[in-house]
Parts: structure tokens; C-alpha cells; sequence
């Protein structure tokens, strides 16, 4: 069995921090999940048969639902931040990434549906305790992160195995500054501003202010991903590994069986010095690949805006969080399958691009003023809207309108709103 020593968690700064770690596992976990959703084929050809296309769309269902509570579980760390005195965080690493930081086991990337996609998931979502090899290509580097001593007052990364492990360690950590601090103390964060249930349209959200609705909470996080002790079927690790099970029996009857367009990630430019594996070439993909990735960026800017303390009223956050939810399902989930499907260039003919899911920085997403915020989030639509009209993929042109039509109206409910904010 792995090593699972507890991390040390003495003061508010290395919980928030530790926190904050979570989020971001969380956040590329969701990317990585919809990455691998948005790859599979929508229609019989080479690879997929006609009736294996009723497995194919199950599969792409359990994959989307994970990455949805994936959604959830990151909602629910920004409660957990904002509970303690803490700002909402949506930043991560860039993809690809061994980011530094992270336990040598923790490797994230980008991967179309398949074997290495779901043996990785499987591997990511297992439970504590439970030995597993990654997939291909994920050999661990890095040094063994030692635990903190209790007089460091600077937070740091710490080893952990699993997301389970992580969580129980956040989970004691609570425990232990309740003890020291006080509830009252430790819990310090306005509940007005954390999300509830009917947000986001997730269940199970609800404002945290103290140590057994952290409990809660946290149990919720771990339960859904790993599963409840000895009942992990409906978990994520469970369902992944069922899914891993039928895709591995269809292909031994028929080899030739490939579910997934053939994507590579492939992106536009360089950020922060990272380089893709890829680089698209094709301009009318390239577009459509800004296109998605700030539209990705601007929801970002607005769930930080929801989750901050900015002076609006209840109905003005729900605008906030309505606005971000029909763009998740009106723009990145269109674009993320258009994507699949189109060309890298023509020095990769067999290869087409996939949703790469590229941010231009890691610095913070917060707009800070009110109505600037409100007035940017709009002018940024309106603008995103005329680039998606410029756009005439030779695929998926139809997409790209309604998408833009989608992005044109949400400037407009935004723009409405500016004179009550």
C-alpha cells in the first residue's frame, strides 16, 4: 500500500493554500474529462460501426455527468475557501503540465478517449489504498514532497496519492484549527456570498459555516469521486473503470474499433513560455480555437466575479451564474465538438485539433469594480460575437453563428443590467 502520511496542516494560510491545490486539481480534472468527451465521434465511419455508436454515447454521457460534478466539486472548494476569509481561485497550471508543486504521481494532460484516457481516469479518481499503475507515458519525476514541519510559516506543497488522501488531510486540517482558532474564528467567510443549491442547478451546494458542514461538504467531494468505503460503483472511480471494462471487450472483438477523433491538443501560440505539442495552422481551426479558449477565459473572469465580494444584489450574482452556465452549454460544449473535428494544418493531415483549453496567464481572473467588471464582461461578448461571425470553418459553419448569436445575446442581458448595478 502507498504511503499515505498525513499533511501537516498547522495554520489558516497552509489550509487556504492546500485549498487552493484542490481547486486547481480539480479544474484540470474537469478539462481533461471534457477533452476526452468532446473527442468521441457523433456518427458511424472508419473505426465505429453503426451499432456501436449506442456504447459511444453512453460513454460520452458518464464522461460529461463526471466532469459536471467535477464543476460541482470545484464549486465547493470556492465555498470552502471563501468560508475561512479566503478569495475564490480558478487559476491552474497550463496544460500540458508536471506542474511543480504537485506529488510525482499527479500528471495531468489533455487525451483523446480511449485506453491511456481511461486507465489515467481510473488512476486519478482511485481510492486510497488502492495500488494502481498510470497509463503509459505517465512515468512519475520528481522528488518525494516531505510533509511540513509545524514551525514553517511559509505554505508549500506536500505529498499526497490520491484526491482522497488530499481531502482527509484538508478534512483534519479543518479539525485541527477549529481546535486552536475556534469555530468562530476559523469560520469567517459571509455565507451570502458562497453558492447554493440552485446556482449553479447542482445539488448538494450549499453555504459552509462551520466545521460539520465542512465535514459534510468534503466527505461529499471525496464519496462522489472514490466512492463511499467498499462501494465505489457509482463513483467516479467506479463508472470509469466500467466504461474502461466495455471499451477494452469491443475492441478485443474488433480491433480495428476507434471511438475518438484523432485530436492532438494542438494550439495557436506559446503561453507563459509553455509550448503546445501542436501548433494549428489551419485559420479557420485557429479561430475557432481563440474563439472557444476566450470564451473559457471569460467565464472564468465572471464565476471568480460571482464568488468575490463586489456589491451585487442576490438577483445580479444569479444573472452572473445563469449567464455562465448557458455559455458552458451554448458555447464551450458546440465549440469543444466542432473542435474534434476540425483540421490541425496541413502538416499534420491526419491530426484535427481538439478543445486544448489554453489560458493567456495564471495571474488572478478578478475584475475588482463593480460596474467596470459588468461593462468588461459585456464588451467582451459583443466582441466575441463579431470574431465568431468572422469565422467560415469548412465544417461546422452553422456552429460557429449559433454560437455567436448565443454570445451577442448574453452582451446584450449583461448590458441591460449595467444601470441597476
Amino acid at each position: 500500500m502507498a504511503d499515505e502520511s498525513p499533511i501537516v496542516v498547522e495554520r489558516r494560510k497552509e489550509l487556504t493554500y492546500l485549498l487552493s491545490l484542490a481547486g486547481e486539481l480539480e479544474h484540470a480534472l474537469m478539462c481533461q474529462y471534457l477533452y476526452a468527451a468532446f473527442s468521441l465521434k457523433g456518427n458511424s465511419g472508419p473505426g465505429l460501426q453503426a451499432d456501436q455508436l449506442v456504447s459511444v454515447e453512453r460513454w460520452r454521457r458518464v464522461v460529461l455527468d463526471v466532469a459536471a460534478q467535477e464543476m460541482l466539486h470545484w464549486a465547493v472548494v470556492q465555498n470552502l475557501l471563501i468560508s475561512v476569509g479566503s478569495a475564490p481561485y480558478v487559476s491552474r497550471p497550463h496544460f500540458p503540465h508536471q506542474a511543480k508543486g504537485y506529488p510525482a504521481g499527479v500528471q495531468l494532460r489533455l487525451l483523446p478517449f480511449g485506453e491511456a484516457a481511461l486507465q489515467h481516469f481510473v488512476f486519478l479518481e482511485r481510492p486510497e489504498g488502492v495500488e494502481l499503475a498510470d497509463a503509459d507515458g505517465f512515468q512519475q519525476t520528481g522528488p518525494r514532497l516531505a510533509p511540513m514541519r509545524a514551525e514553517e510559516i511559509v505554505p508549500r506543497g506536500q505529498d499526497f496519492s490520491t484526491q482522497g488522501h488530499l481531502y482527509r488531510s484538508v478534512e483534519r486540517g479543518f479539525a485541527r484549527l477549529a481546535e486552536v482558532l475556534g469555530e468562530d474564528r476559523l469560520f469567517i467567510g459571509p455565507a451570502f456570498h458562497q453558492a447554493e443549491e440552485t446556482t449553479f442547478r447542482w445539488p448538494d451546494l450549499g453555504p459552509i459555516t462551520d466545521l460539520a458542514g465542512a465535514n459534510r461538504a468534503i466527505e461529499r467531494i471525496v464519496e462522489q469521486g472514490e466512492g463511499a468505503t467498499g462501494d465505489w460503483e457509482t463513483a467516479h472511480y467506479g463508472r470509469f473503470l466500467t466504461v474502461l471494462e466495455e471499451y477494452r471487450a469491443i475492441r478485443e472483438v474488433d480491433p480495428a474499433f476507434e471511438p475518438a477523433h484523432p485530436v492532438v491538443a494542438a494550439g495557436m501560440r506559446p503561453v507563459e513560455g509553455i509550448e503546445p505539442d501542436v501548433y494549428i495552422t489551419d485559420a479557420a481551426t485557429g479561430g475557432c480555437s481563440d474563439l472557444f479558449n476566450s470564451v473559457y477565459e471569460l467565464l472564468l473572469q465572471m464565476i471568480a466575479r460571482y464568488f468575490a465580494f463586489g456589491h451585487e444584489t442576490p438577483e445580479q450574482r444569479q444573472v452572473l451564474a445563469s449567464t455562465a452556465v448557458d455559455l458552458m452549454f451554448q458555447a464551450i460544449k458546440p465549440l469543444g465538438l466542432l473542435l474534434a473535428r476540425l483540421p490541425v494544418g496541413p502538416e499534420h493531415p491526419s491530426a484535427t485539433a481538439g478543445a486544448n483549453f489554453q489560458l493567456p496567464y495564471r495571474a488572478s481572473f478578478l475584475l475588482p469594480h463593480r460596474r467596470s467588471a459588468w461593462l468588461r464582461f459585456a464588451e467582451r461578448l459583443d466582441e466575441l460575437a463579431l470574431f465568431g461571425e468572422s469565422l467560415d470553418p469548412a465544417e461546422g459553419a452553422d456552429t460557429v453563428k449559433q454560437v455567436s448569436g448565443a454570445l451577442a445575446r448574453a452582451a446584450a442581458h449583461l448590458t441591460a443590467q449595467v444601470e441597476a448595478v
